[in-house]
């Protein structure tokens, strides 16, 4: 299975301004720019690769810990699963540092220590934790 998107930039670095296409549609011709990037802490500018590679975490982890808490005999009612990626400069440009994942789950059945068990075991074995081998990974899981 493969998963595409497209991106289209015209212009230098900090002036210039890009599109974001996602085969699924999700974003359509969606702008983005060194300010959404690199200026803008609000996030309300435009997205940015960084955003979306924390989207992707997020919802990966969430998928694949919803199937380990199944297979466990304890499925969720609910995961809300956040990612925060950190850019940072580094010598040559910028580096993605971390991927600092929250999780609060609602699942009947299974004890706190059981559920960090295997919110860890998932965080470790998602794709995108794979893809993001580079980078430190944190958790901090909490039942709600």
């Amino acid at each position: 299975m493969k998963r595409h998107s497209t991106a289209i930039w015209k212009g230098a670095l900090a002036d210039g301004t890009g599109h974001i296409t996602t085969q699924s549609g999700a974003l359509a011709d969606h702008g983005y720019s060194f300010k959404a990037r690199f200026e803008d802490e609000s996030g309300k500018s435009g997205t940015n690769p960084e955003e979306l590679v924390a989207a992707a975490h997020a919802g990966c982890f969430a998928m694949q810990l919803s199937h380990m808490l199944a297979e466990n005999g304890t499925p969720a009612d609910e995961l809300d699963a956040r990612s925060v990626v950190d850019v940072q400069q580094v010598e040559g440009g910028f580096a993605i540092k971390t991927s600092a994942i929250t999780l609060k789950g609602k699942v009947p059945g299974i004890d706190e220590a059981t559920f960090r068990e295997i919110a860890t075991k998932a965080k470790e074995t998602c794709p995108v934790s794979k893809a993001l081998a580079g980078v430190e990974i944190t958790l901090d899981a909490a039942l709600a």
